[in-house]
């Protein structure tokens, strides 16, 4: 039987020649975070986990593509999607290649050094390799409406960066320690994926700041101008068949014409929540 099905094997090679390459897609495009819902989707390691590993085990693959567009956000999600990524890659031995969308800034940057290479649009936003926390003081709101603010904590730093409380140094001081942790781990996830890629200022580079595409290349965040199909045929052969991973399109949206708009509205949230006060920072 093994033979009968080498033998078939063979002469379906002469006949309709070698099978066009292929290479699997994943997109991944919103705000970074946890959790999700019905109308509101966010890319985190729980939702994307299957497309990781579907795209890893296709029969035949010969890259994986990340298409990513993100602004950022949780670097837990984000560091735990790049590990992910790579732990398949390596065992399975399959090239990576990231291709940046509009932005791949902060946790979408850090996302896309999970590939070996890195690819963007001229005019795409790259880096902001920084870390944020944000929120509002309402202490003299509540005052002005009459209401008391009541807490009861156990733990003398419990409370600490209450929004409706006066701010203490001691808390922003703290707070500090942490950012420059978590932009420290950043930082080492970028020497360790683009070592001597980067090039010029590391204080230019880790500022937070974001480059277009063609600063990003000068810099070595990326290593071209490109998209998915035009790198892929330059390497595979105009043959190559680009597979989307797992994508599930809404029907409601799709027969609306709303897709566009669903993800303004989903990433405009996502980005006045994922953004909180306190020790809950993004990148």
């Amino acid at each position: 039987r093994k033979m009968i099905s080498t033998v078939w094997f063979k002469a379906k090679k002469s006949v309709f020649g070698e099978p066009a390459p292929k290479v699997a897609v994943i997109r991944l495009e919103g705000v970074i975070a946890s959790g999700g819902g019905r109308f509101r989707s966010n890319i985190n390691l729980s939702g994307v986990a299957e497309q990781i590993e579907q795209a890893f085990t296709m029969q035949g693959v010969k890259a994986v593509a990340l298409l990513v567009n993100s602004p950022g956000g949780s670097p837990v999600q984000s560091a735990m999607i790049t590990d992910r990524v790579r732990a398949f890659a390596e065992e399975k031995d399959i090239p990576v290649l990231a291709f940046a969308e509009d932005v791949a800034a902060s946790g979408g940057y850090m996302i896309s050094l999970a590939a070996d290479e890195i690819y963007a649009n001229e005019a795409s936003l790259v880096g902001s390799i920084g870390v944020i926390s944000s929120g509002f003081g309402f202490q003299n709101a509540i005052e002005k409406i009459g209401v008391e603010r009541r807490v009861y904590t156990a733990g003398e730093s419990k409370s600490m960066l209450d929004s409706f409380a006066e701010q203490k140094e001691e808390d922003v001081t703290r707070l500090r320690e942490i950012q420059d942790e978590v932009h420290e781990f950043f930082k080492s996830m970028v020497r360790k994926r683009r070592g001597k890629r980067l090039k010029g200022l590391r204080g230019k580079i880790f500022s937070g700041d974001v480059f277009t595409g063609n600063e990003a290349v000068k810099l070595g965040l990326i290593d071209g101008i490109g998209d998915v199909r035009s790198v892929m045929r330059d390497r595979f052969g105009d043959k190559v068949v680009l597979k989307v991973v797992g994508e599930k399109k809404s029907k409601f949206g799709a027969l609306l014409g709303l897709k566009g708009a669903k993800n303004i509205v989903e990433n405009g949230v996502g980005s006045m929540e994922d953004l909180p006060a306190g020790l809950m920072g993004a990148v």
